[in-house]
């Protein structure tokens, strides 16, 4: 066995008794502690003032009596206030770098059931923080009244709560909760986001720095924000409110007067003083949606606001306070805007320790699927109606959504809005597969950019939903520049030998006419429809 060295308070009351034989009738916890059986203390560092250094004296003759093998030292700590925390704790803290602590070769025990309770907080502190490489130890005296001078009872608190295995079980499911929470319980799939988000919930809770969330138009990042909030409310950490603005709303003389307030009479118009948006958000959250939108001026204060607290009102010869969590949104790359002298470096450089890029829709197809429940959801609890898929359906807008061919500019605006059109027009509560060919058809429509950069090809208007997911890009590339050939030719034939203009010089005898009607027959298409159209 290892040495085993106990540190602790010499307890004034607990441990002072009458000189005589009856003291052994009375449990004294310094004495006790090396009383018993199953705990060897081989060293004892005692601490007390001057002024129990006649009873640090006499219960040290009476461990040496019960327990000759234990050595104990006396350490003398002066104390003015023994309630005054920050006295204690400095002393307590001088104390632990000064031991010489060999963790390798002995074990240390922190007695907590002695001293005044702000001693034994410190000692807590101290040894949850590793100044004291130990363990708790807790003794107290035995159940039965009549036990006499008996030793009692000892228990090793450690504080390495990964070793409990409740309380980790317990922690785990707070810190799942917790990221559950931020992404509003979707089940997300992306493990590239998941990662992220379970980053930004430990800077939620652990840090009040700003935090800049990156990411394109729709990607989330209001909705991100707000989750914060709510999960610093959760754990207390802030009272105040959400306060969220879009920075691009934000233009001219107005800025100044919406973020930092106005004073009556400040300008034409100014008939009564207004807060500020940086005043209404003290002891809550400020979202600065589109932060790069904001003008040179307005950054300046805002980066002396996030760093002292304080800024000027327009109109005001005194300055107010605000204590605010500041969360910035941006789709602006602002290191580009700070090269292009847009935004500036300072502001930038204390936004940028907490940054984190939302990726967009198309980046996350696996997350498609939970964030189409959570829109069905939503639409349920905002019209009060559930609406749910056919499962053939649900397979093939799925399989239109998590396609190459869905570009989703708008991002999760997108997916929210297609949802909820497919919604409105069930009124029988079932969206079957007309209603998403319909839908896919109007998104096709209202990206022009859709079919993997190919613009609208007029292939929607030929060929059902189901069929186009069935092509491959290089396919449709293909079929839609031979549609469009047909569309320009007078005939089938000559639509032929334009298309086979190469091929056929190489042929002894041509059909090009059959050859292009084969192919269109692949696709279910006809020469007359096209010429119609």
């Amino acid at each position: 066995m290892r040495p085993l060295t106990v540190i602790g308070f010499l307890g004034s009351t607990l441990d002072a008794a009458k000189f005589g034989p009856s003291r052994w009738n009375k449990w004294r916890p310094s004495v006790a502690l090396t009383m018993h059986e199953d705990l060897r203390v081989d060293r004892f560092v005692m601490l007390h003032g001057e002024g129990h250094s006649r009873l640090a004296e006499f219960v040290a003759e009476d461990i040496a009596s019960v327990s000759p093998e234990t050595q104990v030292v006396r350490q003398v700590m002066t104390l003015t206030d023994p309630w005054d925390f920050e006295e204690v704790y400095g002393a307590l803290l001088d104390f632990a770098r000064s031991y010489p602590f060999d963790p390798e070769a002995e074990d240390y025990l922190i007695h907590i059931t002695t001293g005044t309770h702000v001693a034994q907080i410190c000692l807590f502190l101290l040894t949850e923080a590793n100044y004291l490489p130990g363990k708790l130890l807790q003794t107290q005296p035995a159940k039965l009244a009549d036990s006499g001078g008996a030793p009692g009872r000892w228990t090793v608190i450690d504080l390495d709560l990964s070793r409990y295995d409740s309380i980790s079980t317990r922690f785990a499911v707070d810190r799942a909760a917790g990221a559950s929470f931020l992404k509003s319980g979707i089940e997300t799939r992306n493990a590239a986001f998941n990662t992220m988000i379970d980053e930004i919930e430990q800077v939620a809770i652990r840090s009040r720095a700003p935090v800049l969330l990156m990411g394109p138009t729709g990607a989330g990042k209001s909705q991100l924000a707000r989750r914060i909030h709510e999960l610093k409310r959760v754990k207390r950490q802030v009272k105040g409110p959400f306060v969220e603005v879009n920075c691009a709303t934000l233009k001219g003389d107005s800025a100044m007067s919406a973020l930092f307030g106005h004073k009556r009479g400040a300008f034409t118009g100014a008939t009564s003083d207004r807060p500020g948006l940086l005043r209404t958000a003290d002891t809550g959250m400020l979202f600065l949606d589109e932060i790069g939108e904001l003008g040179l001026d307005e950054q300046a204060m805002i980066l002396r606001a996030i760093e002292e607290k304080r800024f000027l009102p327009v109109g005001a010869d005194r300055e107010v306070a605000s204590d605010f969590q500041l969360i910035a949104g941006t789709n602006r790359d602002l290191a580009a805007c700070v090269t292009q002298g847009t935004f500036r470096e300072d502001l930038y450089a204390r936004l940028n320790l907490w940054t984190f890029a939302l990726p967009g829709l198309a980046e996350r197809r696996e997350d498609i699927e939970p964030n189409l429940d959570y829109e069905l959801d939503r639409y349920a609890e905002r019209e009060g109606d559930r609406v749910t898929f056919n499962r053939e359906a649900r397979d093939r807008y799925l399989a239109f959504a998590t396609g190459a061919d869905a570009p989703w500019p708008g991002n999760f605006r997108d997916l929210a809005a297609s949802v909820t059109r497919m919604a409105t027009f069930s009124p029988k509560g079932r969206i079957d597969v007309a209603g998403v060919d319909a839908e896919i058809a109007r998104l096709r429509r209202l990206w022009p950019d859709a079919s993997a950069g190919q613009g609208d090809d007029g292939l929607a208007a030929l060929l059902s939903a189901e069929a186009l997911e069935a092509l491959d890009p290089f396919d449709r590339v293909q079929l839609a520049h031979v549609v469009a050939t047909c569309r320009a030719s007078r005939s089938l034939s000559a639509a032929g030998r334009t298309l086979f203009a190469a091929s056929r010089t190489q042929r002894a005898s041509t059909n090009d006419a059959d050859r292009l009607r084969k192919y269109l027959t692949r696709f279910g298409l006809e020469w007359s429809a096209l010429a119609e159209g």
